[in-house]
């Protein structure tokens, strides 16, 4: 019923938010600041999506940045041949196989993120990310069975607002890392073969604008370009507008132009 698409659609809108806002613009690439408590609170809904703790999802992701489409990229569709398989196998790569490599080890947190190993709440979510797994799937839980009143309920809440809710954040997040260096247009220069897909833009909340930020990594907005809805931008704007964000980092027209292709 309603109920459960609500904890679907609203889950996936939190704990998404809790990427791209949380775990994305503002822990890794240090996009704006923010207080305290906010920051602790994006890191939590972030966690809520069980894509990894903080420090190893930002490390993984400085180290994408570091190396991307060359050796050394966790998760490049690209370093295969260039043939219709070995693009699909680039492609299955990127999306989730490279969890079944090497890659998939915990990264050198020291190299990655000095910056963030001192801050002992990230810490303890790392030493402990299994809190964070079970609450994933107590809380919409625990909320169907209050909802009903009856066990179906709590099985309805851990399938939609558990599992499901997981399933589409982890695609769609899996997607940038893949689709979004093979298909789409570029708009800036960059060193990679990163793309802007406008299907991703909107539903990975704007970080399917991936050549956009790829060319500028560290920007708060990812939908550079007037067209390009960034709905993670949109969240930071506000809170910038109601002072609870502020050294939010854009990049000037002048050095856009710069780097424009077209």
């Amino acid at each position: 019923g309603w109920p459960f698409l609500a904890m679907l659609v609203g889950g996936w809108l939190l704990t998404g938010m809790g990427i791209t806002v949380g775990f994305h613009r503002l822990l890794t690439h240090n996009s704006f600041a923010t207080y305290r408590p906010i920051r602790a609170f994006w890191a939590m809904v972030g966690a809520l999506a069980i894509e990894g703790s903080p420090l190893v999802w930002c490390a993984v992701h400085r180290r994408h940045h570091e190396k991307s489409d060359h050796d050394g990229d966790p998760h490049s569709p690209l370093l295969h041949d260039g043939s219709f398989v070995g693009m699909l196998r680039g492609l299955v790569h990127a999306h989730f196989g490279w969890l079944f490599t090497k890659y998939s080890a915990k990264p050198n947190l020291q190299r990655y993120v000095p910056d963030l190993i001192n801050d002992r709440l990230l810490i303890s979510m790392d030493r402990a990310y299994y809190v964070w797994i079970l609450l994933s799937l107590a809380i919409p839980t625990l909320l169907g069975a209050a909802i009903t009143q009856s066990w179906f309920g709590a099985a309805m809440g851990f399938l939609w607002g558990g599992a499901v809710r997981i399933f589409v954040t982890h695609h769609v997040t899996w997607s940038v890392n893949s689709i979004c260096h093979v298909f789409g247009k570029r708009h800036f220069h960059t060193t990679d073969n990163s793309r802007n897909n406008s299907v991703f833009g909107i539903l990975a909340l704007g970080e399917g604008w991936h050549n956009n930020h790829h060319a500028f990594p560290t920007s708060a907005r990812h939908g550079l370009l007037w067209w390009q809805f960034d709905l993670s931008w949109l969240v930071i704007r506000a809170m910038e507008k109601v002072g609870l964000a502020w050294d939010v980092v854009l990049p000037s027209q002048r050095v856009l132009q710069k780097r424009r292709l077209y």
